[in-house]
């Protein structure tokens, strides 16, 4: 074998050995990771927006006939908390608003129950794209990272389907989506917005 033959071999295995080496460093991912906190407003408008498209989505044929009865509203989520209950205060006023249909007192009171499943209520974030993560570094945090060209998504999500009607005879609604979106353009030196909450 001649010269330029080994040349040419150890030129494409430096250059194999570096590319395996760069490989690692160069992170193209799609992540999504629940946020459990809303102290923030962003995530606090996010999801009241969520909640607010939701529940204007209610068909007008499953209510309407409804109009002036009172309703005995019985909802679920598996973490009861104060955000359910906002969406549950926010279901009223639309069904109150736009049917004149009244809450109950009680549910014996009630002409009709509506029992709501909410399946999500909350945020999420992720984002799709690629980065150089810098945990590796010693003293770094794990999650750090330089982006070199990433879609950053943050979410509010709500979610629900109903059983509908007198008890004992509720039929089954739709399942309900809605999601609004923040989201940027990530870049090494910047962050662009795409959409926004506003």
């Amino acid at each position: 074998m001649n010269k330029t033959g080994l040349n040419m071999n150890s030129r494409q295995l430096i250059m194999a050995l570096l590319l395996a080496a760069t490989l690692p460093l160069l992170s193209g991912c799609g992540s999504r990771q629940v946020q459990d906190s809303l102290a923030g407003s962003s995530a606090q408008r996010l999801v009241t927006k969520a909640i607010d498209e939701l529940v204007t989505q209610l068909p007008e044929d499953d209510f309407a006939p409804l109009r002036g009865q009172r309703l005995w509203l019985d909802s679920h989520f598996f973490a009861a908390n104060d955000l359910q209950r906002y969406a549950d205060r926010r279901l009223l006023v639309e069904l109150a608003r736009r049917w004149a249909i009244e809450p109950a007192e009680e549910p014996g009171q009630a002409d009709v129950v509506m029992t709501v499943f909410y399946t999500s209520l909350g945020t999420d974030q992720g984002h799709l794209g690629f980065s150089i993560p810098l945990g590796v570094v010693p003293g770094v945090d794990d999650s750090t990272r330089i982006n070199l060209i990433t879609l950053e998504q943050f979410h509010g999500i709500a979610e629900l389907y109903y059983y509908l009607g007198p008890r004992g005879t509720e039929a089954r609604g739709p399942l309900l989506q809605a999601r609004q979106r923040n989201d940027a353009l990530g870049l090494p030196i910047i962050t662009i917005p795409i959409s926004t909450v506003d």
